[in-house]
């Protein structure tokens, strides 16, 4: 009998109602999120202000939908930047092998001993800060090489299984083998894969505006807001305790489905 999948069940719950804090935030606040004395300044939660006010009266609950929204979309480009780069050229040295591929992975290992925060300053030194896209392109380069040692494994373990060369035989070029025959079997490894990517990007980007070189004021960011509350943990408590809610619960959630998506393909229901 197998077992019931409460990871499953409880990240894809906890995923929707984070997923919806944030899609509101996109369409409504209850304050402008940038407008100065929203309310008394250091105001703590109440009906008008459920999540309090900072030091210039702002409110935070608006500012922490904002936030989560510009938080969540760079996280979701990023994964795509990052997975849809290395996914390419894993699955293109996984497949074919060769000198390609040892060239290819002996550089992936290179830029995958440096921490990734770290190569993202680099970039983001060449870019410039202060700017969203430019973020999202250092931290998306960034996260290639992981997907791409990731997919390259998952390709190649496939490369002379029965099924792949059979469609060989019957003529089926190398673009359908790999995008027909091979990418479907691979979701097992990079589902849970692109989940993990999702949270490090997250706390990638939170800690780049933490220090001041990812989103900068007056836009919203949860990284900045943390940054931020640093220095009113006495005044105003409630402005880390509210944000750094939001941030556990985006990757708190994520990372309950990952597992379940794990799970599930190890046979629990």
């Amino acid at each position: 009998m197998k077992r019931r999948n409460g990871f499953l069940t409880a990240g894809l719950v906890l995923t929707g109602l984070v997923a919806a804090l944030i899609l509101l935030g996109a369409f409504w606040t209850p304050y402008d999120p940038n407008a100065m004395a929203a309310g008394p300044k250091f105001d703590s939660p109440s009906p008008a202000h459920w999540m309090g006010t900072d030091n210039f009266g702002r409110d935070i609950f608006s500012r922490v939908l904002q936030g989560a929204g510009a938080t969540a979309s760079i996280a979701l480009a990023t994964l795509f930047i990052g997975a849809a780069g290395g996914c390419l050229a894993g699955a293109l040295t996984g497949y074919f092998g060769g000198a390609a591929d040892e060239l290819l992975m002996r550089l992936n290992d290179v830029l995958t001993a440096f921490p990734s925060i770290l190569l993202a300053l680099v970039v983001i030194s060449v870019l410039g800060p202060g700017k969203k896209i430019n973020v999202i392109l250092a931290l998306g380069l960034v996260f290639i090489p992981s997907f791409a040692r990731v997919s390259r494994t998952a390709f190649a373990s496939l490369r002379d299984v029965n099924y792949i060369q059979s469609a060989r035989l019957m003529g089926a070029s190398n673009l359908r083998i790999l995008a027909v025959h091979m990418l479907p079997n691979t979701a097992p490894v990079l589902l849970p894969a692109l989940t993990i990517g999702f949270n490090n990007a997250v706390l990638a980007e939170a800690s780049m505006s933490f220090l001041g070189i990812g989103v900068t004021p007056p836009d919203a960011s949860l990284g900045y807001m943390l940054s931020e509350a640093q220095g009113m943990l006495f005044a105003a408590p409630w402005y880390a305790a509210g944000t750094g809610l939001v941030i556990v619960a985006m990757v708190f959630s994520v990372g309950l489905l990952g597992e379940g998506l794990r799970r599930r393909d190890k046979g629990v229901l």
